[in-house]
């Protein structure tokens, strides 16, 4: 399930448009994160050819179960971490940044066991 930094933000991004969108295109994906729609277009090509998204002759883009399952992960780790660094008074707009760094380098493990840690 290797995929780069990029692609995790790409399929994070789908899936939270899709959340308060009824339909999630490639512009709706350039606005939200401000790049240019050529850019999401390429990038659109590589998640289709790695089977984590399917798109429409409508340009309708859907998560596969593969992109879901990264997409899920991915917010999973950005809510936690970023709510875990609020709870330690960091800054929300700082802690948001900082989770989205970290979500892409932590390892499944060591998120695992920052949780467990938590919750105890």
């Amino acid at each position: 399930m290797a995929t780069n930094e990029s692609a995790e933000n790409y399929l994070e991004t789908i899936l939270m448009l899709s959340k308060k969108l009824p339909v999630v295109r490639s512009v709706d994906i350039a606005n939200e994160l401000g790049f240019k729609k050529s850019s999401v277009s390429i990038a659109m090509k590589n998640l289709r050819e790695r089977n984590h998204i399917t798109v429409t002759d409508s340009g309708f883009i859907y998560l596969t179960d593969s992109g879901r399952e990264i997409a899920e992960m991915i917010y999973e780790r950005h809510e936690f971490l970023s709510t875990w660094l609020e709870s330690l008074g960091v800054p929300k707009e700082i802690a948001t940044e900082d989770a989205c760094k970290m979500e892409h380098v932590i390892s499944k493990e060591s998120f695992t066991a920052i949780k467990k840690a938590l919750k105890q």
